[in-house]
């Protein structure tokens, strides 16, 4: 796949330049205003790659809020977001309060820095969940990956933050070619409504559209499943989040 990589001080005057103000290309103004600030932040260059082409360039990714980048923190890493000129919030800090919330429990990719404009985070390379199931994995390394994600949801369950995009998570969980999954993308996130990870990521496993592409071939009694669900909505504890583990079977 064709990548540009580009120094910090070569981005203004090409077409790359566009993903600093997306979906403006004409905000020179803006945009020489956020190179200085990625600079100033330590962000040397910019990697034009990933699976999500915008216009023939490619990206990391591209949500309602930001375009995210691989980027160099010297010579590290790192993914980028940008906010975007359209986000419906003219500051990324409410993410970053969040994500740093999940960070407490060791959920998502680790925030390095932020400010109005940017987020500054671990670089997790992986395919989204649901392209990762489509390269048929074996059992084993499903049930692995879906006991880390319960674990997770679990843990941000259990310190009330609720994640808001796991009922639909092809695009919101990531997996490497370890087996290893990462929940990304805390946009959506909120701290002040019920917290319903765990619930949200298993209708998306047996319900959503992941389950037809895994063919059903994890669960052995649903109904069963969807009571000890029910209960675990009713008490978050230790307990019941264990039961749903063996229902499982992970």
């Amino acid at each position: 796949m064709f990548e540009t990589k580009l120094g910090i001080d070569e981005i203004i005057g090409k077409r790359h330049s566009r993903f600093l103000t997306y979906p403006s290309s004409e905000a020179k103004s803006e945009a020489e205003t956020r190179v200085q600030q990625l600079k100033e932040i330590g962000i040397s260059s910019l990697l034009f790659n990933g699976s999500t082409s915008i216009d023939g360039i490619q990206v990391l990714g591209k949500g309602c809020v930001g375009i995210v980048i691989q980027g160099f923190l010297g010579n590290i890493p790192v993914a980028v977001k940008i906010r975007r000129l359209d986000a419906d919030r003219a500051s990324l800090l409410e993410e970053a309060r969040l994500l740093r919330l999940a960070n407490s429990v060791n959920v998502g990719p680790e925030l390095i820095t932020a400010t109005q404009n940017f987020l500054v985070m671990q670089l997790f390379k992986g395919l989204p969940l649901f392209k990762w199931a489509q390269h048929a994995p074996k059992i084993k390394n499903t049930k692995k990956v879906l006991k880390q994600l319960l674990t997770d949801c679990f843990k941000l369950d259990a310190i009330g933050l609720d994640h808001g995009e796991l009922s639909h998570a092809p695009r919101n969980v990531l997996v490497n070619s370890s087996n290893t999954a990462c929940i990304v993308d805390f946009e959506s996130a909120s701290s002040s409504r019920r917290a319903t990870n765990v619930t949200s990521l298993i209708q998306y496993f047996l319900f959503g559209e992941l389950a037809r592409v895994l063919n059903r071939k994890l669960y052995h009694d649903r109904r069963t499943i969807l009571r000890s669900l029910s209960l675990y909505k009713q008490d978050g504890s230790v307990g019941n989040f264990e039961s749903i583990l063996q229902l499982l079977h992970v």
